[in-house]
């Protein structure tokens, strides 16, 4: 039998617990059906001894469990990242204790920062919530992070991207220990797509706000209100007080990314949204968006997005 231990940390999601839980319950249940031992083991791995009513498995305080099977970390609130990793600081030593014994360690969503701050995820492949990706690129730059990915696996090291991607790990985790044709019946049951390998089509741009570098914030307005009109960076910052070599350089150290960049960002949301709420012919969303070339239109926008323009629209706009 498998020994599966569900984090609960501080400030986790629980629907996040719910959808594993009951993918687990559901695939212990069928083995229970035809009369066989259920291969699933599950227990509440908790920071203290508080005891959590979920699905009548075990709370244990994380001090007291033994060597596990497979760990499990849920996702949990982002307002604050820096704040849940230090509540759950306690769980990064057990959680490389538990990978050196063996353990196999999945991560859903936003757990992949836990296990990130526990440093095993350095050198090795990762995703995240795709609008998660840029604060953890920073948070973690010695993580190869595959923003685009729904599932990432290295060793014995799994993530998943955001919110619904959890199921598509929990099916690769099945297949791995119970074999494809459970893996598909849970999919059945679920009603889970099991071909979808990207999530970039997901995100929404979401720049930094909230700093205190006034250079940097009137580059990033300069940008957002001219994006449609000017063809090069330069243009947009002349006026701003500073040589472009430091309003790059500041600007990559805050936001994150290069001006350019946040140039194509802003230009591709937009047409997104061109996309999605509009009826315009699509040479009209690429001149809109600020593209004259649709041919670099259509490059920039696969890349940034995983999918084309025309596919964009057929997947999202309102009818």
């Amino acid at each position: 039998m498998i020994q599966v231990g569900v984090l609960i940390p501080k400030n986790f999601r629980l629907l996040s617990i719910a959808a594993i839980l009951d993918v687990f319950d559901t695939v212990n249940g069928f083995y229970r059906t035809d009369g066989l031992e259920t291969p699933f083991a599950i227990s509440l791995i908790t920071l203290d001894d508080q005891q959590y009513d979920f699905s009548g498995h075990p709370s244990i305080n994380l001090q007291k469990t033994a060597i596990l099977d497979l760990i499990l970390v849920p996702s949990f609130a982002t307002s604050d990242i820096k704040a849940c990793l230090a509540v759950n600081k306690s769980y990064l030593p057990w959680l490389n204790k538990q990978h050196r014994a063996g353990a196999e360690i999945a991560t859903f969503c936003t757990g992949a920062f836990l296990l990130a701050a526990s440093g095993l995820l350095n050198g090795k492949v990762a995703t995240t919530h795709v609008d998660a990706c840029a604060a953890f690129s920073t948070a973690f730059p010695q993580v190869h992070l595959k923003a685009d990915k729904t599932v990432t696996q290295d060793g014995k090291l799994f993530t998943s991207g955001g919110a619904t991607s959890t199921f598509h790990l929990l099916l690769h985790l099945l297949q791995l220990h119970c074999g494809k044709e459970m893996a598909v019946k849970v999919a059945k049951i679920f009603a889970i797509d099991m071909d979808r390998v990207n999530q970039l089509y997901f995100s929404t741009f979401q720049p930094i706000r909230h700093h205190n570098d006034d250079i940097v914030a009137s580059a990033q307005e300069k940008i957002e209100n001219s994006y449609q009109d000017v063809a090069t960076i330069e243009e947009m910052i002349k006026d701003i007080p500073s040589s472009r070599r430091n309003i790059v350089r500041r600007f990559k150290q805050v936001i994150g990314i290069t001006p350019i960049e946040y140039l194509q960002q802003t230009r591709v949301e937009a047409a997104k949204k061109l996309l999605e709420q509009t009826a315009q012919q699509m040479t009209e969303v690429i001149y809109n968006s600020g593209y004259n070339d649709p041919k670099a239109f259509r490059k920039v926008f696969r890349k940034a997005v995983g999918m084309t323009p025309t596919q964009y629209r057929d997947k999202f706009q309102s009818r």
